[in-house]
């Protein structure tokens, strides 16, 4: 869970967006392997997303808009996958999530 939780809010919150390539399709009649195919349905080779704890600290300063330290809950919503799951990332149930909570909820 933490990782699609990391994962959801590195996509809404990426700084830098990259485009994969599409390969030609196949010939008709022939499906791509399971191994070929990336999850948008396409054939190509697509990197896998491995986010590193600089990009939760870079997702994490993105959506703390007051410069605070911490995420209330209108600065979650920045990230939709925090936000839905605001209360259990806020362990402390002090209404905030700190960098420690995020850090910790992402897996990092």
């Amino acid at each position: 869970m933490r990782s699609v939780l990391f994962m959801a809010a590195l996509a809404i919150g990426s700084i830098n967006v990259s485009h994969a390539q599409a390969a030609a399709p196949s010939p008709a009649g022939q499906n791509p392997s399971p191994t070929q195919m990336s999850p948008s349905g396409t054939t190509g080779s697509i990197a896998p997303n491995k986010a590193s704890s600089k990009d939760v600290d870079a997702a994490f300063a993105r959506s703390d808009t007051n410069k605070d330290g911490k995420l209330d809950r209108k600065e979650a919503e920045n990230l939709p996958a925090v936000a839905q799951r605001f209360d259990q990332i806020d362990a402390n149930h002090d209404g905030f999530i700190s960098r420690e909570e995020f850090n910790k909820a992402a897996g990092a």
